[in-house]
């Protein structure tokens, strides 16, 4: 794939990937930005390249995971002190967090919140980016056995925590 296709692959799967990163990255939009932007450099100076093992999309989505996962770990040895640098920030107000405050997508998050990382992962996947089970596999860098188990096992958790009533 050259330079203008891989450039036009981002642009079309961007707003999926930045749903996908927000997950990884907790719903931090900060982090996001900076996992985004770290995994789009890797595929544009090419050092990630697709080898078309697998979709194009299921490939992104495994750089974006592992991009988040180098963002976690840079946030921790800033926080530690192992890592001196730490960026400045502007602190903005964004007017997503504003629709999160409603109480069903309270409910959801919390309940979200409550799984397994490898659980809301897969749910993600599977609902939000409308991936097989198959897929998320892949992404995760897990079995099949293991995604339809995470899967599974999710809903019913996912079902029984929303069942409950109001989370406090």
């Amino acid at each position: 794939m050259n330079h203008t296709e891989l450039r036009a692959q981002l642009a079309e799967l961007h707003a999926l990937s930045f749903g996908w990163a927000l997950s990884c990255c907790c719903g931090d939009h900060a982090m996001v930005d900076d996992v985004l932007q770290n995994a789009y450099v890797k595929v544009l100076d090419g050092s990630a390249q697709f080898g078309g093992k697998s979709a194009f999309k299921t490939w992104l989505f495994g750089l974006i995971r592992n991009a988040a996962r180098e963002e976690r770990r840079r946030q921790l040895l800033r926080a530690t002190g192992l890592l001196r640098y730490e960026p400045l920030r502007s602190a903005s107000i964004d007017p997503e967090c504003a629709l999160s405050q409603k109480e069903s997508c309270q409910r959801v998050l919390l309940a979200l919140r409550a799984l397994s990382p490898r659980q809301c992962e897969v749910l993600h996947l599977v609902f939000y980016q409308d991936f097989t089970i198959e897929q998320a596999s892949k992404v995760m860098h897990v079995s099949l056995g293991s995604a339809r188990k995470h899967y599974q096992r999710g809903k019913e958790q996912l079902r029984k925590r929303l069942e409950e009533g109001p989370y406090e």
